[in-house]
């Protein structure tokens, strides 16, 4: 006889229900079924692990926190030439694609603006296991691979290294990447315009790229834009050290605003208000009149301007500089324009790998300059805007399209990218720029040129006090507010001058890129703050 308790409620509410009891069943044999799953797998694996003949020559090692100093050597990416054929080597990059076939597996590895391909094949010593945990590894990681640089017969035109790859013996991923990337790496180092099966190939636009500027400044392109970048500061230095120039560095933090202007930044100052510097030019001319005779700066700069242009921001790298000079001011042009053609031959001589990389994704036509520069003044510019159609004043300045305008008309005439614009008329420049003597109505002062756009602007001090005060409250400035600047000459000043410039400005025009926020690393402008 069954027992009548058979189906009752453990809980001892009642008696189960069909359909409640059919339900523990299933969900019995389910767990059942996972079970025997699992325990299948993990069989499997140990089978796996057993087989894997290759498991010592991958994989994921322990963290690299300074356990210890292997005796090991990692080459660099391009130093992978032919020279070094039938040689074991070891190196670390990035894994910027993978590609399974078979049993090979295709891989490039990227080192900064550097490629090689590697290939895995099953083979003695290689294990499938090996090949699909690298084709498995996603693209970023920072990965250790050791290899035999083996010469190919035809050029592997997607990678820089285009004569030999690696054939891969070994393969460690150091540091993983997210599997999602934000943006694709060679999406962003496609040139526009550029075709694939079905259409146009995808491109980046640029506020993706700045919302994950970590990710783009890895491409080849931006590597070597910044490596160029830091080529023009180290030129800039270069070239004013030899002419016995001393480096300054100048207050950021100031009472006034440097330009006597509005477009200048407030922060908040324990009790009071100061300023972000709009330029060092203040501190400069002081360094003069304490004697120090020839300096140069490099360091921040401010600019409150709410100017949303392809060459405006609000933070930028200042290169600037300042010296006495004996009888005039063009002593200080025949400096700066040394100094720029300085420049302009150390990238032309010194960073031609760069300049071509950067080609490749955005050409520009080569930069052309002329030793000494060529020099005209402001009405000889006039001169030729007007015979092109331009209609403007003598003392009118220059807006941005006659700049560019006037730019390609050099350019056409003199077969020069960049050219020095002197005798500026006075009331477009500071108060602190010396008139001209024989002409009130211009000024000593000058601005640079580099394919059309300025990118130096500077003059001739006025070193006077009496002189300075006259001139600012012209201006309309407080002079309360520069009381320091202007006693800084009452005790004795030489004649001096000087100028800034916007090192990204330099680097973007000197490749023709279209947009500063290609050369500044992280930009500031009215819209972005971040990251």
């Amino acid at each position: 006889m069954a027992d009548a308790n058979a189906n009752a409620d453990p809980s001892g509410e009642g008696v189960i229900s069909k359909k409640a009891l059919k339900k523990q069943q299933k969900e019995a044999e389910k767990a059942a079924k996972k079970a025997e799953r699992q325990a299948q797998k993990a069989s499997e694996a140990d089978v796996v692990e057993e087989d894997d003949y290759a498991k010592d020559r991958y994989g994921i090692p322990r963290m690299v926190q300074s356990h210890e100093k292997p005796d090991r050597k990692l080459v660099k990416v391009d130093t992978l030439t032919s020279a070094l054929a039938d040689q074991t080597v070891w190196i670390r990059a990035r894994l910027h694609t993978s590609r399974g076939k078979g049993k090979q597996c295709f891989v490039v590895l990227r080192q900064q603006q550097f490629t090689i391909q590697g290939i895995l094949n099953v083979n003695d010593t290689i294990s499938k296991a090996m090949v699909k945990f690298t084709c498995g590894v996603s693209k970023e990681s920072i990965v250790d691979v050791e290899g035999t640089v083996a010469v190919v017969g035809q050029k592997i035109e997607s990678c820089t290294q285009q004569d030999v790859e690696l054939r891969i013996q070994r393969f460690y991923v150091i540091s993983q990447s997210l599997p999602r990337l934000p943006l694709q790496i060679e999406d962003a180092s496609r040139p526009k315009g550029d075709e694939e099966e079905g259409g146009q190939a995808p491109t980046v636009n640029q506020d993706t790229r700045l919302d994950n500027r970590i990710l783009d400044l890895r491409t080849p392109t931006n590597q070597a834009i910044f490596r160029l970048e830091g080529g023009v500061c180290q030129l800039f230095r270069e070239s004013l050290r030899k002419r016995d120039f001393v480096e300054i560095h100048t207050p950021k933090i100031i009472s006034a605003a440097s330009e006597g202007g509005a477009n200048v930044f407030t922060v908040s100052y324990f009790k009071t208000n100061a300023f972000l510097a709009q330029s060092p030019q203040l501190y400069k001319q002081m360094a003069i009149s304490a004697d120090f005779n020839k300096v140069f700066t490099v360091g921040a700069v401010f600019r409150a301007e709410d100017s949303n242009t392809h060459r405006h921001l609000t933070e930028f790298v200042g290169l600037d500089l300042e010296m006495a000079f004996d009888y005039h001011y063009h002593e200080v042009l025949d400096v700066i324009g040394g100094m720029f053609n300085d420049i302009f031959r150390g990238l032309r001589d010194l960073f031609a790998t760069e300049i071509a990389t950067v080609n490749k994704q955005f050409p520009a036509e080569p930069f052309k300059f002329l030793d000494p520069p060529l020099r005209l003044e402001y009405l000889e510019g006039v001169k030729m805007l007007k015979e092109a159609g331009v209609e403007m004043g003598e003392e009118d300045d220059l807006s941005t399209p006659n700049e560019k305008l006037l730019g390609r008309l050099v350019r056409a005439k003199y077969d020069t990218d960049f050219y020095i614009l002197d005798k500026y008329p006075l009331a477009v420049r500071p108060f602190y720029t010396m008139p001209d003597p024989n002409n009130p109505k211009y000024s000593n002062s000058y601005d640079m040129f580099m394919r059309g756009e300025e990118i130096l602007s500077g003059a001739q001090r006025i070193h006077d006090p009496e002189y300075l005060s006259e001139r600012a409250k012209h201006h309309e400035i407080d002079l309360e507010t520069i009381k320091s600047y202007i006693d800084s000459f009452r005790f004795g000043a030489p004649p001096h001058g000087g100028g800034g410039i916007g090192m990204e400005r330099v680097c973007m025009l000197y490749l023709g890129l279209d947009n500063i926020r290609k050369t500044s690393l992280f930009p500031r402008d009215p819209k972005r703050l971040t990251p």
